[in-house]
């Protein structure tokens, strides 16, 4: 019997893994979790306490508490949740205090496609499939400017470059779980690829594991 197919999607801010996980989980019937949400919801939890970001122990008690059911919240997605998210998830104790959940839903007999920045490494590190999704820093800070300027959200392109390069250099270089590529991960890049064809090529990914992994006659 052919196991769960689990896919992990891994890579820095921008570059396009949310949209292609999710996509990819509705095209081959699985559940998708967001794993960055769950980061999000603790930073949003510490910023609505009006209790600052460098409380490790406050963010380690907010990821205890946290309930998966609870990450359907639009403020979750805003810049100040984001820049948030990337602060406490550099607790090591918020990251452990997540991985169960994680690792649980993962777990789920009709499989699963998690995106993250440790999916691949630590969270599922026997995932069926791993892609690695990147793009360079000035693509992803024009998808954001877009993505702001379309919401009527008025962002310098600067800042918003300035941000993403600070949030790689801190997912890059933490201590606990950075964010790095699997040894067994395909690398995806997005930089010159609209949506369409960067689900095309993933979805491509996707099928040559499962031919291999597909029982014989």
């Amino acid at each position: 019997m052919t196991p769960p197919l689990v896919v992990a999607i891994d890579g820095p801010a921008g570059a396009g893994k949310g949209t292609l996980a999710k996509r990819l989980a509705a095209h081959y019937g699985l559940a998708h979790l967001d794993t960055g949400l769950l980061y999000r919801a603790v930073g949003r939890a510490l910023l609505d306490a009006g209790l600052p970001l460098e409380d490790a122990d406050a963010a380690h008690a907010a990821a205890l508490s946290l309930d998966l059911g609870s990450l359907s919240s639009e403020r979750l997605r805003d810049r100040g949740a984001g820049e948030a998210a990337s602060i406490v998830s550099a607790y090591p104790a918020v990251r452990a205090a997540l991985l169960d959940q994680q690792r649980c839903f993962a777990a789920r007999a009709g499989g699963a496609v998690l995106d993250g920045r440790d999916i691949g490494t630590v969270v599922c590190p026997d995932a069926s499939v791993k892609i690695y999704v990147v793009a360079s820093a000035e693509e992803r800070a024009r998808r954001r400017h877009a993505e702001l300027a379309q919401a009527g959200e008025a962002a310098s392109f600067a800042d918003i470059l300035a941000d993403i390069l600070k949030r790689d250099e801190r997912d890059m270089n933490r201590a606990s779980a950075p964010l790095k590529p699997a040894d067994d991960a395909v690398i995806l890049d997005t930089t010159a690829l609209d949506p369409d064809a960067a689900f095309a090529k993933a979805c491509a990914i996707v099928d040559a594991v499962a031919a291999d992994r597909a029982p014989g006659p």
